[in-house]
């Protein structure tokens, strides 16, 4: 009955989801505005091959489909990050783009540690740690006081429930501190939604988890918009694992950056994807603001559904990243977070921060364009869009990921519309017994 009861509840408090923190982040002439605008238009997409298994296609790429524009037909599609810093890592950090993953612990088939059923949204498919090994670079972590520790919750109200618990945040960060240990030319970012409430708490956790020891100081940020040190910089000094806190008490408490003090962010939800407009979320400065240096592009939709995301991680992104562009003041992101980062009809968030870092750091096409030590805009002649990103070992694409016709269906994602008759559905049946 208790269970039945918990159940009702988070039933009813559904709506509120929809206003919660969903989210979880130079100028150029004509020219170069022109040209991005080409070089991102949806006709440049990436062509694909048909395939029956990702051991049909080419290194970074698996064997999956888009039913989000209709196909049912299996083609390679870009699974992996281009290692940027392997060809342009003398940059200050705030020049690069970086794909992040919005609700990167609520992954889909995670187990119940606590052996309650789970009822809430899922934003990820594969591990933290296959994420970073695919060139994630950002996560977007939800901490929560719960059990007498702080868990990974996707819930609401501030407050985390058994039916909205993930795990442990511990175990998520000691995968981050295994991946920057075993890959030292490597940084990190996270950004928590933060309602940890106990004092100390959430710097001891990373503590615990072996982190300190990459901590990036909040007294080392730069907070007027300045640049960052260069990414060699960072890597010499060991400073690899930036964490930002939604927070503001956090900075002075326990040493950990309030996030909007050193980046702007768009609204993120249905709100960030209306087509033509690119609105600031409330908590930041404006995007054209150059009172921080750091910008972070949120693109995923209030309700995660797992088939569609293909669709989202494709044209529209490219679109809205353009319309980002202008309304920030010509400035590019850092960051651009998504769900189900790996899905897109082709090249994906993968090909667009390609082309945003080649566009930034050497202003060609794509960043394996770029060369290394060369003037601004000398660029090697290849084809546009590459056909395999560039890989390290570390890094490589494991195939952890193998999409199927079965498992690209909706069906741990219910779209909006199915979802919400159940709820009205069940509201009326529930009121009958009133």
């Amino acid at each position: 009955k208790k269970n039945y009861i918990t159940f009702i509840n988070f039933l009813f408090l559904l709506p509120a989801l929809a206003s919660m923190r969903i989210s979880k982040f130079a100028s150029f002439s004509f020219f170069f505005h022109m040209l991005f605008i080409y070089l991102l238009s949806p006709e440049n997409s990436q062509v694909v091959e048909t395939c029956s298994a990702s051991s049909d296609c080419g290194p970074g790429f698996y064997c999956g489909h888009c039913p989000g524009i209709g196909r049912t037909q299996s083609v390679c599609t870009r699974g992996q990050a281009t290692v940027v810093t392997s060809i342009v890592n003398g940059l200050p950090f705030n020049k690069y783009s970086w794909i992040m993953t919005h609700n990167s612990f609520s992954i889909m088939d995670a187990p119940f540690l606590n052996g309650i059923q789970r009822l809430t949204f899922y934003n990820q498919e594969d591990t933290v740690t296959n994420q970073l090994r695919n060139g994630v670079r950002g996560l977007m972590l939800d901490m929560y006081d719960f059990q007498n520790d702080i868990w990974l919750c996707h819930s609401f109200q501030g407050q985390c429930f058994n039916f909205t618990a993930f795990q442990p945040a511990i175990n998520t960060l000691k995968e981050v501190e295994a991946f920057l240990t075993e890959n030292p030319t490597e940084i990190v970012t996270v950004i928590i939604e933060d309602y940890v409430h106990a004092p100390k708490a959430l710097i001891n956790l990373f503590i615990n988890a072996g982190l300190d020891k990459y901590w990036f100081p909040v007294s080392d940020m730069p907070k007027r918009g300045e640049d960052w040190p260069t990414i060699m910089q960072m890597v010499q000094a060991n400073h690899r694992l930036l964490v930002f806190t939604s927070d503001a008490s956090k900075e002075a408490e326990e040493g950990i950056a309030y996030q909007w003090r050193y980046m702007v962010e768009n609204e993120s939800g249905d709100s960030g994807l209306r087509h033509g407009s690119c609105p600031r979320r409330k908590e930041s400065n404006p995007l054209n603001s150059r009172s921080a240096s750091l910008f972070l592009q949120n693109y995923f939709p209030t309700y995660p559904v797992e088939a569609e995301s293909c669709k989202e991680n494709s044209a529209p992104l490219a679109n809205m990243v353009n319309t980002c562009y202008k309304t920030a003041g010509n400035v590019l992101p850092n960051f651009i977070a998504v769900n189900f980062y790996m899905r897109s009809d082709g090249g994906g968030v993968f090909d667009i921060v390609d082309r945003i870092n080649g566009h930034t750091l050497c202003g060609c096409s794509t960043v394996t364009a770029c060369q290394a030590g060369a003037p601004f805009g000398s660029c090697k002649n290849i084809s546009v869009p590459i056909t395999s990103p560039v890989t390290n070992t570390p890094g490589s694409f494991n195939g952890y990921v193998q999409f199927s016709i079965k498992s690209a269906s909706p069906v741990h994602s219910p779209n909006r519309s199915l979802f919400l008759l159940f709820y009205f559905l069940l509201t009326a049946v529930l009121l009958q017994f009133r």
